[in-house]
């Protein structure tokens, strides 16, 4: 499939962040099969190997600015982006587990919930915001999720997870606003993947309706559909996978 965002320039430069995770990994993968792309750097923890030309990838570590800092340097020598997607979340590893109520919570989940799901992408921003383009349409947007809105928590629970995507969600807003007064062209998003079947939700998709729960490679692409159709006007909101916006 030779996919296109046809609201964005005919060579496209994109970074994704988080390349080795399950919607990080689809992205790329779509991506390349796009003749409209130049060149994807993936970041991510462990660096794999590729034999595509476009496809460059670096070691990353979203948890130590140091490391943000020397990739976005890297890159900067590059040249200027049309796109940046981070594709990290964490909810759950062998530590820390969704908190079902109030007994439960704890200073660990909470910090490492924060760390991944809000710190890490705030300080991407930080440093790869200034690497995007300002003449033409430029994207920089995080996985965010559903879960993080105030006015559409109805259950409660998963008090770490919930509270640092609300953060992630109001550093996006906060970004936007400050983007704005800049360049007219970049564009701020939280993107709710829906429920993916990764190793992230799949501890959690008992209860979820086969039609609900989505491959990587059908959200990734849904994302980039919502990417390619956003303009300026969405900037700092959360956009669901169908393009829908999702109240904070």
């Amino acid at each position: 499939m030779n996919y296109k965002l046809p609201s964005m320039d005919e060579r496209l430069r994109v970074i994704i962040i988080g390349a080795s995770g399950g919607i990080g990994k689809a992205l790329v993968k779509n991506l390349l099969n796009s003749s409209q792309i130049d060149k994807i750097y993936a970041l991510s923890r462990k660096s794999e190997t590729s034999t595509s030309k476009k496809l460059v990838n670096l070691e990353f570590d979203l948890s130590n600015e140091d490391s943000i800092q020397n990739a976005s340097s890297k890159l900067l020598a590059t040249g200027k982006f049309d796109l940046c997607i981070i594709a990290t979340g964490l909810l759950q590893n062998e530590e820390i587990t969704p908190e079902k109520n109030m007994k439960s919570l704890n200073t660990s989940s909470f910090n490492k919930s924060f760390l991944i799901n809000t710190i890490g992408p705030a300080l991407v921003a930080k440093h790869f915001i200034p690497l995007l383009r300002n003449d033409k349409k430029a994207v920089f947007a995080a996985i965010s999720a559903r879960v993080g809105s105030i006015s559409d928590n109805k259950i409660g629970g998963w008090y770490a997870y919930r509270a640092s995507k609300a953060a992630l969600n109001m550093v996006i807003k906060c970004l936007a606003i400050e983007v704005s007064r800049k360049s007219k062209n970049q564009i701020i998003l939280g993107l709710h993947p829906g429920t993916v079947d990764t190793s992230l939700s799949k501890p959690f998709q008992k209860n979820v309706p086969k039609e609900r729960l989505f491959s990587s490679d059908f959200s990734a692409l849904k994302l980039l559909n919502v990417i390619n159709g956003a303009t300026v006007n969405e900037s700092g909101s959360l956009l669901a996978w169908d393009g829908s916006v999702i109240s904070f």
